[in-house]
């Protein structure tokens, strides 16, 4: 599936979204686009993959990288919304509406963004795949990291709805649940111990679209 295709994924520069593209690369993409906010993060994936690798500006919380993201990867056939953010936050803590506003914007609104963007541009390359990272926390809320809980829970609920609607345009839609993976979003939280590597996710990703 993954055989000279074109990808780009989302926080690529890092934990799982780096696992994810060298997984890729290791199963024949002929290249992937590494989106992340500095394309300069993503300089030792071009150092080790050289030309196979594209650093590529995009930031889910800013509408405007998206459309000039979609500009340039207008060749893409699998996309990986993988980027997100993550606060350690209880729902009485003070802070909790602004985590929440925040942590919303990157990956529910991100989400739509991102489907909104590419979406057509899947079709025209022949419906290919879209993969968004969703969580366990989307089904099972933990009350440390309750506002991250309830934006991945909404992330979820947009992802069914985007997997029927873009079944009309032969767009497969994973959406993917990992429970706590050994990356630096999940320092902090209390679940470093039974963390799992991020290169077991990518795998998982690669058999599902498979």
């Amino acid at each position: 599936m993954l055989e000279g295709k074109v990808a780009l994924v989302t926080g690529a520069s890092r934990g799982i979204g780096k696992a994810i593209v060298e997984s890729f690369l290791a199963r024949g993409a002929a290249k992937v686009y590494a989106a992340v906010r500095n394309p300069e993060n993503a300089s030792t994936l071009v150092e080790k993959y050289g030309d196979r690798v594209v650093p590529l500006c995009l930031d889910l919380s800013q509408p405007e990288s998206i459309v000039s993201a979609v500009e340039t990867a207008d060749d893409v056939e699998v996309v990986v919304n993988n980027a997100g953010v993550l606060t350690n936050t209880q729902t009485l803590d003070g802070e909790a509406m602004d985590n929440l506003a925040f942590e919303i914007d990157v990956k529910l609104y991100g989400l739509l963004r991102m489907a909104q963007a590419f979406a057509p541009v899947l079709k025209a390359n022949g419906g290919g795949a879209f993969v968004q990272l969703n969580s366990v926390v989307s089904m099972k809320t933990f009350p440390n990291v309750a506002t991250y809980s309830a934006s991945k829970a909404a992330a979820y609920a947009l992802t069914q709805a985007l997997r029927e609607e873009l079944a009309g345009q032969e767009t497969v839609v994973i959406s993917v649940h990992p429970g706590p993976i050994a990356t630096e979003l999940l320092d902090g939280t209390g679940f470093e111990e039974v963390a799992e590597p991020p290169e077991q996710v990518a795998e998982g990703i690669i058999q599902a679209i498979e």
